[in-house]
């Protein structure tokens, strides 16, 4: 009977489509509009596309809209603009996404866009131009993916020559450095097209994003500023400390707690995790050593 075979039963599971899929997806749809809009037979619709695009006038006009939808946007002169996009996403956001879950991998994504064309803007406010495409989520994924695993190897195609994440993040990071200093900022065309501020914010993205989001499990968790030891006022310590709870009610408690964040990491993994709740485990590590 049909009914016995798992892949027909209405309770399989069948596998989601992940966030990198449908980002992907909407790139590639979003190129197919373009080049109809821009098709010859329509006429003006070229215009629509001209106010998608990121722009300084368009800011100053107040059409913020458009510090998203220019990533959306891609060359249709050359195919190898969004090829390349699509590549780098899928290159490393496969390796990203498992670790943040969709929602956080789609938070990293929109926020390396809007900050991107932030800095696009504050180097180009006077200079003007115009800005399209994601390639700054993809910096963002690599920083991301380097502060969590910065062991990480990648290998070049058939090349038997491997590099650490950390390295290649490094090298790219002083080659956009060296190329807004040179090129961008002076209002020269930066080498093969490349618009290093934008690069540079998606970098700077990744990095806040792991700082205060993953890292700290929150912005209300992020590190705050504390004094030395050596200044902190110190009070008169009670002579006799009040009785101490027994051993066998504090194990008890500790059990629980214990029991409650291991359940926490196997559904949402040891990173989502307070500083409390790391700190507990700690604890409970010293008791178990002790006996």
């Amino acid at each position: 009977m049909s009914s016995d075979r798992f892949y027909l039963r209405n309770d399989y599971q069948r596998p989601q489509t992940t966030m990198l899929v449908w980002l992907i997806a909407t790139i590639i749809a979003a190129f197919v509009i373009q080049l109809v809009l821009l098709s010859p037979w329509l006429g003006s619709t070229g215009l629509v596309v001209a106010k998608l695009a990121l722009t300084v006038d368009g800011l100053k006009d107040g059409h913020l809209w458009i510090l998203l939808t220019h990533s959306l946007l891609h060359s249709t002169a050359s195919p190898f603009h969004i090829l390349f996009t699509l590549i780098g996403l899928i290159f490393v956001g496969r390796e990203l996404e498992p670790l943040l879950g969709p929602r956080k991998f789609l938070t990293l994504y929109i926020g390396a866009i809007l900050l991107s064309a932030l800095c696009w803007c504050a180097v180009h406010w006077s200079q003007g131009g115009a800005h399209i495409g994601a390639g700054a989520a993809i910096f963002a994924f690599l920083v991301m993916l380097a502060q969590i695993n910065p062991g990480t190897e990648f290998g070049f195609f058939y090349f038997p020559v491997t590099f650490r994440l950390r390295v290649i993040v490094l090298v790219v990071l002083a080659a956009e450095v060296l190329a807004l200093l040179f090129y961008e900022i002076p209002g020269a065309a930066a080498p093969l097209g490349l618009s290093p501020s934008t690069h540079l914010g998606g970098m700077l993205a990744g990095w806040l994003f792991f700082r205060f989001l993953y890292a700290n499990n929150g912005w209300d968790r992020a590190t705050s500023f504390t004094l030395p030891g050596w200044l902190r006022f110190k009070g008169r310590q009670p002579a006799r400390a009040a009785r101490a709870p027994s051993t066998s009610s504090r194990s008890g408690n500790l059990r629980a707690d214990v029991d409650r964040i291991l359940d926490k990491i196997n559904s949402h993994g040891f990173h989502s995790l307070s500083d409390e709740e790391k700190q507990i485990l700690d604890d409970a590590k010293d008791l178990l050593s002790k006996h």
